[in-house]
């Protein structure tokens, strides 16, 4: 359900500090000043998909600064991507300024001080997005930050569109769809990252054990996901699948061997969880991204030697009475 808030309410004398108070309870603690005698109007309108918060906003000119001592009272793990529909901007951080116009976009990193002027009447929306989802070090989201996008091209172009589409779906999104495709933006943001910082693949022990890392993290997140191949990982982390595959290699092993042993121990817990009784097997595997029983069946008794339902019987025998 969205979460509609604005000064229509209040008094024009007021609201000036009211709409102080809803842009920093909406987004990170921040200083709003604004241009008009009389302020115009503003409204922002919140959806909550996953841990992405999606916010639209419309207002009046206004300058809103992060600053050393608002980064001090919180929020400095997020990153956001403003995504311009109506008015101008000048985004300024990390030294860089960056002219907005409707159809672009930005990047800021609530964790370092930045600026954002609109001279005009505006209308953005706002995605915040929790860094660590990101998968990124700070440092890397410098390449981002305070820089201009074209939402219209190339990998930005992607990342706006599926942002936007987002964005128009949002209130009927269920909670565990909308996990999943705001994992997918966090991915989608990373590509960006990475395709922006134009790196070579790794080639180093030390960096291609911090790829690693992140690829099994990404991959952990996204199990439940029957969509995920060697393919999409590699592009998500901004890496050719060849250099994917070299990475498992080296642990004697495959990333769908990898991927299908991890689907398999969440399977074989939630089968033996008494909380679960009533689950069936066949729901225990599509919920961990086995599209078909059998198969899922005869990787089981594979990995564990017994089928799903004879591990079910003997570990809730074993447990005893809830």
């Amino acid at each position: 359900m969205s979460l509609v808030t604005t000064t229509a309410a209040v008094s024009a004398t007021e609201r000036t500090d009211y709409w102080h108070s809803l842009v920093s309870g909406t987004f990170v603690p921040l200083d709003v000043t604004l241009h008009e005698p009389e302020p115009t109007v503003g409204t922002i309108v919140s959806e909550q998909v996953g841990r992405l918060q999606i916010s639209e906003v419309g207002a009046g000119p206004q300058t809103v600064v992060r600053s050393p001592r608002r980064i001090a009272q919180g929020g400095g793990q997020f990153v956001t991507l403003t995504l311009q529909h109506a008015g101008t901007a000048r985004l300024t951080q990390h030294g860089r300024q960056a002219l907005v116009v409707p159809g672009t976009f930005t990047c800021s990193d609530a964790g370092r001080p930045y600026r954002r002027e609109q001279p005009d009447r505006f209308r953005f929306t706002a995605f915040r997005v929790p860094k660590e989802d990101i998968g990124v070090s700070d440092d890397d989201l410098r390449s981002v930050t305070g820089t201009l996008f074209d939402g219209r091209t190339g990998t930005a172009g992607v990342l706006a569109g599926y942002l936007a589409g987002l964005a128009g779906q949002a209130s009927g999104l269920d909670p565990d769809t909308g996990h999943r495709l705001a994992l997918t933006a966090a991915d989608l943001l990373a590509v960006l990252v990475r395709e922006r910082q134009g790196r070579p693949e790794p080639q180093a022990p030390e960096a291609a054990a911090a790829t690693l890392a992140r690829v099994k993290a990404y991959a952990r997140r996204h199990l439940a996901d029957p969509g995920l191949t060697p393919q999409r990982i590699a592009a998500a982390h901004h890496v050719s699948v060849r250099y994917l595959h070299r990475l498992f290699e080296a642990e004697g092993t495959s990333v769908r061997r990898w991927v299908q042993r991890e689907r398999l121990d969440r399977c074989r817990r939630d089968l033996a969880c008494r909380a679960g009784a009533t689950t069936t097997v066949s729901a225990v595997a599509q919920r961990w991204g086995f599209v078909s029983p059998s198969h899922f069946s005869r990787a089981f008794r594979t990995a564990y030697g017994m089928s799903p339902r004879e591990w079910q019987a003997v570990s809730r025998a074993a447990a005893g009475p809830a």
